[in-house]
């Protein structure tokens, strides 16, 4: 092939492995996968110890999401996903992917550091994060009640007081190292104070948990090995001689105390060596990680300054700006999982006892999912879908207090140092490990005088309402102005939005919508306008004589000048960029998500075919720029010319290299899906803009339960009612719009359970694996669902 040497792996390390007489880079008869398969040359030369991994982790794995979403490193001795989709089926299933080697040590130690650690009784058990079932699940259970949303409040001021007190001491100086000064020592507070743990001992923590952290997710050195044992060991007797002391009054506060007055009761789940390991392990777990989130996303603000600006100007973005932080540069890269049988990644497979590298920060940028992933956008409306967190049952259970704790560092600094700025120049430095990244230092600096509270002392009383879990869609619009309207075809209008403040707007794929607020409307329209033109929005509009109000308020009510809040772009009928090859066909005022497509397609030289419908020309929206851009790929089928489709023709024979794309009237979506009845499996998508939904009709219903997995309440839903009207009653926040089962934005995650779909948004795969519903119609098969709320 041409390329230089690479270098690779050998017994563990690194080695040059010499070209091939073929010109292949690497050598395949020393360097396989356990299968037996060849490893390429980016797969050898992986190493997420140094270099690309360590200085970019997501963009390091680029070529990986495009070309190898699942790869042998030798390096490693790991088998290394990488894409969104394949990252949460792998958490999904902790049964084949078993959490086992969480806390294994990655990188292992000589003899003279396992003496060390035996010198200290050191025996690191079973803990929530790598644990089987079924014993994971009941212990989960057992402990869940202080991670809920009720409990976490009680925590608010205290995380509050410290905040303020931290930023007190360094606000009139200009110039603070926060890692150092705040952002470690806050969350560690709040850890200890949550676990019950004595707040004494917090520079000897510290050292601990690096120690820890290097001990089973770092590389350390043969020569630093027994110095990091030496802490790891002391750690572990700290660990026990704290839970002495709690057993001696386990009435006090804390989430230790409160397994150890469980134990009595449930003592087969609540073991002595379990509350051992847990102590240890949930001190470096409960603040560990949020405070290197914590850095990465001031960080990640400053650095993008007009998104720091506007946080300062509405502190209502905060919640959704710590979830598009924690997506795109969160504290938890990847984690690790071993199979428990063989089985199959996408088509790789993966021999029994194979360990699983599973890069949470590579998914957290694949395009496929999150559109412009390397963009920080804090009104991404799909932020929170990001698996910093892990998913599934062995989710993080203290992510909503590290999403408290981060939102109330970012209101502080918002609010009293809003000129804040990174020192210039400094150097950014990472303890290198598999798992966890954060800057170790993060400079920032400002002029004192310009401190707001000089002038106005009130804005220290100004106190934003914490969102404690995830935040709600509904608030994350932007103001747009329409900046023209133009009548582009029979009762079609194309309307041109601007942001009112005349910045950039979010990049967007084809098939994607935005919300509209049209007075007390909520209306959803596809983007049909220049995906690579980030200044303005297009939509276009049909005047629907059967309009809810949606179509009759922008015909005859929207005016040029006028602004609408808008929420999104969103996606929910993305293009399959790995298809071979693409069959577009639009109905009407279906034209605006297919001709965005069918240009994409064009411009990535992709192989396709588009066909038109409508009932005349003068009816046909776009026909000239489809005709102009599109030339002998366009077929035009016009019923009063005569040339109505005929699908049946068109579809006779199934092809397995195409994909077909449709939007439009029911009618022709309904005879697409009957003429490719025959074609392989979700050949065909399609996007509906209008609905069969009835009214619910309580002698054909049926009542049943809702379990909410992170809240810990059970909601009942009557045989009448929606899931979405039961959550509402209950007070829990599930946004919603269309309410009609087409825009996908009252999703949400389900656990277990068989789910009755009856949206129009899931494809028949992803209803088959019953993870997610539409609240707003969708419904129980059984007496049960457990939701991730």
């Amino acid at each position: 092939m041409g390329a230089e040497p690479v270098t690779a792996t050998d017994d563990g390390r690194r080695t040059e492995v010499p070209a091939s007489a073929s010109g292949c880079p690497v050598d395949h008869s020393r360097l396989t996968s356990p299968t037996g398969c060849p490893v390429s040359a980016n797969a050898a030369a992986f190493d997420p110890f140094t270099g690309p991994y360590q200085e970019d982790p997501p963009g390091s794995l680029r070529w990986s999401r495009d070309e190898e979403p699942v790869f042998y490193s030798p390096e490693l001795g790991y088998w290394v996903v990488t894409r969104y989709e394949d990252v949460k089926a792998v958490f999904r299933d902790n049964e084949t992917f078993s959490p086992a080697n969480v806390l294994e040590k990655i990188t292992p130690f000589g003899d003279e550091a396992n003496a060390v650690l035996a010198k200290y009784d050191y025996a690191m058990g079973r803990t929530l994060v790598n644990e089987d079932e079924p014993a994971h699940m009941p212990r989960r259970r057992a402990l869940m009640e202080p991670f809920t949303p009720p409990a976490l409040a009680h925590h608010e001021p205290m995380v509050r007081r410290l905040v303020r007190e931290h930023v007190d001491r360094f606000i009139d100086r200009g110039k603070a190292e926060l890692v150092d000064e705040m952002l470690y020592e806050i969350p560690l507070t709040v850890a200890l104070h949550f676990l019950g743990v004595p707040e004494e001992d917090m520079d000897t923590l510290r050292k601990y948990s690096v120690a820890h952290t290097l001990n089973t997710w770092g590389r350390p050195a043969p020569e630093e090995q027994v110095a990091v044992a030496e802490n790891v060991g002391k750690f572990w007797q700290y660990a026990g001689k704290v839970l002495d002391k709690m057993r001696e009054d386990p009435s006090q506060p804390g989430w230790m105390q409160y397994g150890i007055r469980l134990q009595p009761e449930m003592p087969d789940i609540i073991t002595d060596s379990y509350l051992h390991s847990m102590m240890m392990a949930g001190i470096v777990a409960a603040h560990e990680t949020t405070a290197l989130a914590a850095t990465n996303a001031i960080k990640l603000l400053l650095e993008n300054r007009t998104l720091w600006e506007e946080i300062c100007a509405d502190p209502s973005l905060i919640a959704n700006a710590v979830e598009e932080c924690l997506r795109h540069s969160g504290s938890i890269i990847a984690w690790r999982r071993v199979a428990t049988k063989d089985t199959k990644i996408g088509d790789i497979e993966i021999p029994e006892g194979g360990k699983l590298l599973i890069v949470n920060t590579s998914a957290n940028h694949d395009e496929r999912f999150f559109d412009d992933p390397d963009e920080l956008d804090i009104r991404r409306e799909n932020a929170s879908d990001h698996l910093s967190f892990g998913y599934g049952s062995h989710q993080c259970m203290g992510k909503n207090l590290a999403r408290m704790e981060i939102q109330i560092f970012l209101e502080e600094l918002t609010t009293r140092i809003p000129h804040l700025e990174l020192v210039p120049d400094q150097e950014f430095t990472y303890l290198p490990n598999t798992s966890f990244r954060g800057p170790e230092r993060l400079w920032v600096q400002w002029d004192p005088a310009k401190n707001p509270e000089r002038t106005n002392p009130e804005i220290l009383d100004r106190q934003l309402k914490i969102k404690i879990g995830q935040p709600s869609k509904r608030s994350l619009t932007r103001t747009m102005e329409v900046r023209e309207v133009v009548a582009e075809a029979d009762d079609i209008v194309r309307i041109t939005l601007a942001d009112v403040h005349g910045r950039q707007l979010p990049t967007w794929s084809p098939g994607s919508h935005v919300d509209l607020e049209l007075g007390e409307l909520s209306r959803q329209y596809s983007l049909c306008g220049d995906p690579a033109d980030r200044s303005s929005y297009q939509i276009a509009v049909l005047k629907d004589p059967e309009s809810r109000g949606g179509s009759r308020f922008v015909h005859e009510q929207l005016s040029v000048g006028d602004t609408v809040p808008m929420r999104g772009p969103r996606n929910h009928f993305k293009l399959d960029s790995d298809a071979e090859r693409y069959l577009f066909i639009a109905g009407g005022i279906g034209i605006t998500p297919i001709l965005a497509m069918a240009d994409h397609a064009r411009r990535e030289g992709k192989d396709y075919e588009f066909h038109y419908c409508g009932s005349t020309r003068s009816a046909m929206a776009f026909l000239d720029r489809a005709v102009r851009d599109h030339g002998d790929r366009l077929v035009l089928h016009v019923s009063d010319e005569g040339t109505r489709l005929d699908v049946e023709s068109l579809l006779a024979e199934p092809r397995e290299d195409t994909q077909i794309y449709s939007c439009g009237p029911q009618r022709l979506l309904d005879a697409l899906a009957d003429a490719t009845a025959h074609w392989p499996e979700e050949s065909l998508r399609v996007e509906h803009f209008s609905s069969d939904l009835g009214e619910l009709d309580p002698e054909k219903e049926h009542a049943f339960d809702l379990k909410l997995a992170d809240s810990g309440i059970t909601v009942r839903v009557a045989a009448d009612q929606t899931v979405l009207a039961a959550l509402r009653a209950a007070n829990i926040d599930v946004p919603s719009d269309c309410e009609e089962g087409l825009c996908g934005s009252c999703e949400v995650g389900v656990s277990e359970g068989e789910v009755d779909h009856r949206d129009k948004v899931l494809t028949k795969s992803e209803r088959a694996l019953d993870n997610k519903m539409m609240t707003c119609c969708s419904r129980a098969c059984g007496s049960a669902l457990t939701l991730e709320l």
